[in-house]
């Protein structure tokens, strides 16, 4: 993941799906406009849920050449061919993580509201850092808030992409975009969005085209 000129959606999956039946509406969100990446972030569920649902959306994103990632896993990111691994700070090392997937797959790493965990993380090649929450998010209670400044300062200093979190919407996301997101992780923005996801993606990329 690198520096563009303008903002793209980073999506994640919700929280619970039927691998199958998801599959039908991520593969309409990815065709409906840009996206340039989907994470599959699964809770509280078995390995071989992961393993199960990975190897369905897997291949839906990557034949659109999206990105996939997997959430906190290195060993099943590796295990399943995903493009990458996403790290919170409770979750793997950094280190750890990068020696698994290897030099050439994507690590993202949770920074919260830290400048400094970023700058380390940055420092030790972390491909993007994601910076939230922003807003209220009905996926989980967010446990730090960030404000959009640090998106504009992250930009001023370091040349690693910043990917926004937490409650993003098609509402509110025009100043975490003008901050300077390169990337808004989005999840009940889209997946829950009223007139459906594919809609959700067009109208994001509707106002992010606008801002740039």
């Amino acid at each position: 993941m690198t520096p563009q000129d303008r903002c793209r959606l980073y999506l994640i999956t919700p929280p619970r799906f039927e691998p199958a039946a998801f599959g039908e509406t991520l593969a309409e969100a990815l065709d409906a406009d840009d996206v340039a990446c989907v994470q599959l972030r699964l809770k509280d569920v078995d390995d071989d849920s992961v393993r199960r649902a990975a190897d369905v959306l897997r291949p839906i994103a990557q034949d659109r050449s999206v990105a996939f990632i997997m959430n906190d896993r290195p060993d099943l990111a590796v295990e399943t061919g995903c493009d990458g691994v996403h790290v919170g700070q409770q979750d793997a090392d950094y280190d750890d993580a990068r020696r698994f997937v290897g030099d050439d797959a994507i690590v993202g790493v949770t920074c919260h509201d830290s400048r400094d965990l970023a700058m380390r993380a940055a420092e030790k090649g972390a491909d993007y850092v994601a910076f939230g929450a922003f807003f209220n998010s009905g996926t989980k209670t967010p446990k730090f808030r960030a404000d959009p400044a640090i998106l504009s300062w992250w930009q001023e200093m370091m040349e690693t992409p910043c990917v926004a979190i937490g409650g993003i919407t098609i509402d509110n996301c025009t100043t975490l975009i003008s901050a300077g997101a390169d990337f808004l992780s989005v999840v009940a923005g889209v997946w829950d969005y009223p007139e459906g996801p594919a809609s959700a993606v067009k109208l994001f990329n509707k106002v992010m085209a606008e801002i740039a």
